[in-house]
């Protein structure tokens, strides 16, 4: 009788041991199957924002349209814009993102001047939004377009722009 209680024992703990050491194995794959979540979950977050760029670009808030001869994509109208950064905590939260920041690139003006109601369109930097600085940048080329007049006839000017998204990492 008692070498049949010894042997109950042994199967016992030889079950309980068998058992422990798949359940290890699976806390292990589940560990290395996680971290990889990480950073592909950073891979979607960069590539939405490339997305938001484009898709800003293109927005009603931002988009040229048809007020420039033609549907032009990746076109933002500087007008709008300007008068959009007057109304810009009304968008709170609104693009999903924590700046929006346009920077003229051509033609060049001599240092970072920020535009306002009263500078414009002699400056080179629009804040469309800004909430923090912390966080990924992605940034895409735009035609950044405005009417302008000459001699009493208004004209469209474009020039070339960088919209820059930015982003927090969680």
């Amino acid at each position: 009788m008692v070498k049949a209680q010894i042997k109950i024992q042994q199967m016992l703990f030889m079950l309980l041991a068998i058992t422990l050491f798949f359940v290890l194995v699976g806390i292990f794959l589940l560990v290395l199957g996680s971290s990889g979540l990480k950073k592909s979950a950073i891979e979607l977050q960069e590539k939405n924002a490339l997305m938001l760029v484009t898709r800003l670009a293109n927005s009603p808030e931002f988009s040229c349209e048809e007020s420039f001869g033609s549907n032009k994509i990746n076109c933002v109208d500087a007008d709008k814009v300007i008068m959009l950064i007057q109304n810009s905590k009304k968008y709170d939260g609104f693009w999903g993102a924590s700046n929006i920041i346009i920077r003229k690139i051509y033609p060049e003006i001599d240092g970072e001047i920020v535009c306002s109601l009263s500078n414009y369109p002699n400056c080179n930097i629009i804040k469309v939004y800004s909430e923090n600085n912390d966080g990924a940048d992605v940034s895409n080329f735009v035609t950044l377009c405005r009417k302008e007049s000459s001699g009493g006839e208004y004209y469209d000017k474009c020039e070339l722009a960088k919209m820059s998204v930015s982003y927090e990492l969680r």
